[in-house]
């Protein structure tokens, strides 16, 4: 620990956004960036605490304070090598991950966490910009091979992990091209796509074979990648939307999140759109359904698009803004949080739950009915929904579902293997990683459900430990 005070005589300060007039204009990453002095004195915050609990809230467990006092004392490449041992791609996560580590850091307390995410973000600019990334080819292969079917955070950290212990790995993806969420989920904006190229290129160099457009039972029969490799990992992503089946659901003018946002990505990298098939935004009432993140990147596309209005709806209650009494340190908060599409244009609606689509003479979505609701505790403790007598209508031109994701799609590869799914649809561990069938592994979302980029990482890490351990019996 280098400076034992500058917890104490350090503000937090952070890089901030881009003028909102500016960057509404583009798709550009929205964050800026302090300078390396300010960066490093940021680092030097970090009070190596006995119990750090930044350490425990990280899913992967990124050792925080080893590699911030690395960063303060200016050794960027120490501090890259610290957080490589747990990270695969800290340029991943330094931005766009919700720093869990940061609601659990001690600081927290006072509210003025140190910026880890930040942090992480530099310190693997600083790697890639000063050449401290390089290719690190195995010395030995193992002759064993591996099929990895999915290219998202989850499937990418998992063929890193294995192509390092000397597997060959080949990575399967659907769609034209690699990165998964990362890819097609997540705009511009929040992250640069030439990010994702770099790393690739990267993985790439050490050995990792991407094979990208081609679907796994369909392009390639599941039969061929069952005999074809010694074992096979299923990363495919919690792909199957949450529906909202309710009258007028079959309007023209009503998409799912990422059919908006995966669209998006494809024009911003130059792929033929048909001016019948654009989703856009331009000049309409767009509602979207849903208070989450997806829900927040289709309000800043939306913006982008030069919406007439953006109205985003959720559900639940409006959480507390600072502090939420059942959630205290260093649980992860349940409070408000606002995000920077929020604040380029957006208003916000809690507690309205969908009741029917309404449509125009010509089939076209033209507002949304919603019923105000009311959550109260019943005698057993539960939380429970209670519908009120106040509805409106709210005018839209554009309607984007974003209220998650059930599980993995079923039809095609999943069920002509034939693994066994859990109570909620995602495909079943039946031991840690393990699906039912012999030599085939699960990792992310496809196993978890949906959830964080980092925790897919984290699962892609350790389901390669346990296929590696599989392939050494």
């Amino acid at each position: 620990m280098g400076n034992p005070k500058a917890f104490l005589t350090t503000p937090r300060k952070e890089a901030g956004y881009r003028p909102v007039l500016e960057r509404i204009a583009d798709f550009g990453e929205v964050e800026q960036t302090l300078n390396s002095e300010d960066r490093m004195l940021q680092a030097s915050r970090c009070m190596d605490c006995g119990v750090p609990f930044c350490h425990w809230g990280c899913p992967v467990g990124n050792i925080m304070p080893e590699w911030q006092d690395a960063l303060y004392k200016g050794k960027w490449q120490e501090a890259y090598n610290i957080l490589n041992r747990t990270m695969n791609f800290p340029e991943f996560t330094g931005r766009v991950c919700p720093a869990l580590c940061e609601k659990s850091c001690v600081l927290k307390i006072d509210e003025k966490p140190v910026t880890i995410r930040e942090n992480e973000a530099a310190v693997a600019e600083k790697a890639f910009n000063e050449g401290y990334v390089v290719p690190r080819i195995p010395r030995k292969r193992t002759g064993k091979t591996v099929a990895v079917i999915g290219s998202g955070p989850a499937g990418l950290a998992a063929a890193d992990m294995l192509n390092q212990k000397g597997h060959t790995v080949t990575v399967f993806e659907k769609d034209e091209t690699s990165g998964g969420l990362l890819r097609f989920g997540i705009p511009d904006f929040k992250l640069n796509k030439t990010v994702i190229d770099r790393r690739l290129k990267v993985l790439t160099a050490e050995g990792v074979e991407f094979k990208n457009g081609i679907t796994a039972g369909k392009d390639i029969k599941t039969k061929q990648i069952l005999n074809g490799y010694d074992a096979v990992c299923i990363a495919v992503g919690a792909g199957q939307p949450r529906d909202l089946p309710v009258e007028g659901r079959q309007l023209k003018g009503i998409y799912f999140a990422l059919e908006f946002l995966q669209q998006q990505n494809r024009v911003i990298a130059g792929a033929p759109v048909a001016p019948d098939q654009r989703i856009s935004a331009e000049g309409k009432h767009v509602v979207v359904i849903g208070g989450g993140d997806t829900g927040s990147d289709c309000v800043g596309t939306s913006v982008r698009h030069k919406a007439a209005l953006v109205t985003q709806i959720e559900i639940l209650d409006k959480p507390p803004t600072d502090f939420n009494e059942s959630t205290p340190w260093p649980l992860w908060p349940n409070v408000l949080r606002t995000s920077s599409s929020h604040l380029e244009g957006c208003e916000r609606r809690w507690g309205l739950a969908t009741k029917r689509f309404i449509g125009n003479a010509s089939g076209h979505v033209t507002g949304v009915e919603v019923v105000h609701v009311e959550w109260t505790k019943s005698p057993e403790g539960r939380i429970v929904m209670k519908e009120t007598n106040k509805a409106e209508i709210l005018k839209a031109d554009l309607v984007l579902l974003s209220m998650g994701f059930v599980h993995p799609v079923h039809e095609g590869f999943l069920d002509e293997l034939a693994v066994k799914y859990d109570n909620r649809g995602n495909v079943a561990s039946v031991k840690p990683y393990a699906t039912s069938v012999n030599k085939v592994f699960t990792a992310g979302d496809a196993t978890t459900g949906a959830s964080l980029v980092v925790r897919a990482i984290d699962s892609g890490r350790k389901a390669a430990k346990v296929i590696d351990e599989y392939l050494k019996d």
